[in-house]
């Protein structure tokens, strides 16, 4: 059964833009009932996709002088690389509090984000949804908006924003053909495993210049941005998983030759 999993988020509040970071992928499983099995067919087996995710908010003071709103935010779902999202993501759907002149606001185009003003910290509902071809259901996530600093020993500023983020990886598990096409090449993605056979996929898809402007690279926040992952974290991660899929294949190969071994001496039996 192919599962669509995603990490454990981790939640680190940032006054200062540089802080340690600490990667952990708890995988949880998608829960499929009898009547919701999707058939295998048209998925991609042997292979895996990770397309690393940073969703959060980044809120400013607006000074002594501000009115009823205190703080001006922007809350967002984002590439852990800043590239672009909409390859995989179709919309996200942000749930404000119900205070809000309509909270629910729905995003169905990337970057994956809103801005508001108000004075009160709240928890922010997150859906994302893919595009029909991916064939995973929609992902919900939390996020608490912040915007004082845990430390009240710090004094206020317009200029230094309070940053929370949380990182996530969202992993697809023997995708379907026609997302893979589109992913197989595209930097927002990671993949591991080779095919267990051949493919027809479609050609590589939009170059940099088309995804100009959806990515988060120039963003107007980006130089408030956490880095999640360094580039040594990644190859680690990479290599380890590598490893488990050659390990994998060379007990699948095993298994096979054992299986051909039992047919031989079953055959010379009779």
């Amino acid at each position: 059964m192919s599962q669509a999993v995603v990490g454990k988020k981790y939640g680190i509040e940032q006054t200062e833009v540089s802080a340690i970071q600490r990667m952990q992928r708890v995988k949880i499983a998608r829960l499929v009932d009898d009547n919701d099995k999707k058939p295998m067919v048209g998925r991609v087996k042997g292979v895996e996709v990770t397309i690393p995710i940073v969703y959060g908010s980044i809120s400013f003071w607006l000074g002594k002088k501000a009115a009823e709103s205190t703080h001006k935010w922007t809350t967002y779902v984002r590439s852990a690389t800043n590239e672009d999202l909409s390859v995989l993501v179709k919309k996200v759907v942000f749930q404000l509090h119900p205070s809000f002149e309509k909270p629910t606001r729905t995003i169905e185009a990337a970057p994956f984000e809103l801005s508001e003003s108000g004075w009160g910290e709240f928890e922010i509902g997150i859906t994302i949804y893919f595009h029909p071809d991916v064939g995973e259901k929609p992902l919900e996530l939390f996020h608490h908006l912040k915007l004082y600093a845990d430390d009240e020993s710090i004094p206020q500023t317009t200029k230094k924003p309070v940053v929370v983020e949380s990182y996530d990886e969202i992993v697809l598990s023997e995708p379907m053909e026609a997302s893979f096409g589109r992913l197989r090449n595209h930097p927002v993605a990671r993949v591991t495993g080779n095919p267990s056979s051949p493919l027809v996929l479609p050609a590589a898809g939009e170059s940099s210049l088309d995804r100009k402007g959806r990515d988060t690279k120039d963003h107007a926040l980006v130089q408030w941005f956490m880095k999640h992952s360094e580039a040594e974290d990644l190859n680690l991660l990479t290599t380890a998983r590598q490893q488990v899929w050659a390990a994998a294949a060379k007990l699948k190969k095993e298994l096979g030759s054992l299986e051909n071994e039992v047919l031989r001496i079953k055959a010379t039996t009779h």
